[in-house]
């Protein structure tokens, strides 16, 4: 069996060029059903590697980066929800992609569930502790500091946002704290544009799903067990399965039950 840096080294890496944009993307490859992983703010593609890897026996494993993240184009604005899902769908049109299972976790989340909406291309969607906040919740986090904290972090060294990564999560591998100190680089300020309220109201878009869809969700993340069981009664196709020991890095703190858990899902469509 390739060991997992020979693995790594055989995906493709490539841009796909849709409208105005050039979205790059990173693949595992293979004649097999196509999954693609959408990150969350200030991560890029290469944050699933670990569960890309996990998934690639069984899966074509595509991971795009969004507008202003990764190596993807970075225009001065269009940082909405309705745009990042029109960017995926024209991404899975150009890239001849159908009966595709997608993953979106956090603001990705939010942009797989429109996707999972409007697009026919999609064969299910597994939505990993999405931005489904409150209005009250949405201006609180527009009007903290998070931007101005992004901005301090633009003008730090990589070498010291990987030291300020392994201490505020010494469990997670120096690796994924790299890729992720990275991706925080070329995340473009302008991407912070999509926390501007108001949000697409989640729960009507979630009665619009009519694929199979599945809901992770942790112990301390934006989702909690009273609004996931209100979720699945919205929409009888929706089912939901915490991961336990869970915050909002859901797939970072348990990639083995996340891996299970999607596994398991499709096993059964």
């Amino acid at each position: 069996m390739q060991n997992q840096d020979t693995l790594c080294k055989s995906w493709e890496d490539g841009f796909c060029k849709l409208n105005n944009l050039f979205i790059h993307y990173t693949r595992t490859g293979g004649n097999k059903p196509p999954i693609v992983l959408l990150h969350g703010l200030v991560a890029n593609g290469m944050c699933w590697k670990n569960i890309a890897q996990a998934l690639s026996d069984n899966f074509d494993v595509i991971m795009p980066d969004a507008r202003g993240h990764g190596k993807s184009s970075a225009p001065d604005y269009g940082y909405n929800y309705e745009n990042l899902a029109n960017d995926v769908i024209s991404f899975l049109t150009v890239m001849n992609l159908s009966n595709v299972i997608l993953v979106g976790h956090s603001m990705g989340g939010l942009t797989a569930t429109l996707v999972a909406c409007q697009s026919s291309l999609i064969r299910a969607v597994i939505l990993a502790d999405p931005t489904f906040l409150s209005l009250e919740r949405q201006w609180e986090v527009w009007e903290s500091d998070v931007i101005e904290q992004h901005k301090k972090m633009l003008t730090m060294s990589l070498i010291t946002l990987i030291a300020n990564r392994q201490k505020t999560h010494p469990d997670r591998s120096n690796e994924l704290n790299e890729l992720f100190a990275k991706a925080r680089l070329q995340t473009n300020i302008n991407a912070f544009d999509i926390l501007m309220p108001p949000n697409p109201e989640y729960q009507q878009i979630i009665k619009e799903i009519k694929c199979p869809c599945l809901l992770l969700y942790g112990d301390s993340g934006v989702i909690g067990i009273e609004q996931a069981n209100n979720l699945c009664k919205i929409n009888h196709l929706v089912t939901a399965d915490k991961i336990k020991n869970a915050g909002h890095g859901i797939y970072l703190d348990q990639p083995l039950q996340f891996v299970n858990s999607i596994i398991k899902f499709v096993d059964k469509l």
